[in-house]
């Protein structure tokens, strides 16, 4: 493919996203030859992270041009806000009409899923919420990143550089998603066997789900709210 082929990449940024599902998508993506990436919010100001983290937008919805990848990373609190919010779930209903590909990060697949743009299609989500995204009418996956149809989506944060690549092979071939994965060195090789609930003690995993129970139950509170808008729609 000739470098001078253009493809219009769209971040979505919001208040209370995990920086990590936009950040590692992005590095990535910014080592693609010929592709412009477009950090996404309703404004040009500055978006805080759930971890405190300042990111400045490149494009505003209304001026964003027609993208041909757009990508929903998650979040905390902010996640669930952004599940109900019109402006995101117009903006991102109105995109996917015609972008190549419609994809998602850890939690992100919920915003999509909200958007009704996940229903009848297989996905990934974070290990913690993949109940809440089956209630939305979507087949889950336990797959690191699944790739259904021009659904492509990744689970827990980490897995982002994961499905960053598979996106690279799409756009680009697999030489180049090789060649990336080599400069950036991603060669995981954990010092525990602690990154999933399969493999975790019991422990470690019961903290972790305390830590997020006001998450879960805000999550299943604005599950219960979509839930049926969507079977009417």
């Amino acid at each position: 493919m000739s470098t001078s082929t253009k493809f219009h990449i769209g971040l979505i940024l919001y208040p209370g996203m995990t920086q990590l599902d936009m950040t590692a998508p992005h590095q990535v993506f910014a080592l693609l030859p010929g592709t412009c990436i477009h950090l996404l919010w309703k404004n040009l100001d500055a978006v805080t992270s759930n971890e405190g983290m300042k990111i400045l937008p490149t494009t505003t919805f209304s001026d964003c041009p027609q993208l041909d990848v757009i990508c929903v990373p998650g979040g905390g609190m902010g996640q669930v806000e952004v599940m109900t919010d019109r402006e995101v779930i117009e903006f991102l209903q109105q995109q996917s009409k015609k972008a190549k590909y419609i994809t998602s990060v850890c939690t992100g697949s919920l915003i999509l899923a909200a958007a009704g743009l996940l229903q009848g299609y297989k996905a990934a989500c974070h290990w913690a919420f993949r109940d809440y995204l089956a209630q939305l009418g979507v087949e889950v996956s336990t797959q690191r990143v699944v790739q259904d149809r021009d659904r492509i989506t990744g689970g827990g944060i980490t897995a982002g550089i994961d499905f960053a690549l598979v996106i690279a092979t799409e756009l680009y071939g697999e030489e180049t998603a090789k060649m990336i994965q080599l400069l950036l060195e991603y060669n995981p090789a954990p010092p525990f066997s602690s990154g999933s609930p399969e493999i975790a003690d019991v422990a470690t995993l019961e903290q972790v789900k305390d830590l997020a129970a006001d998450l879960f139950q805000a999550n299943s509170k604005v599950v219960q709210q979509i839930v049926p808008s969507l079977k009417s729609s």
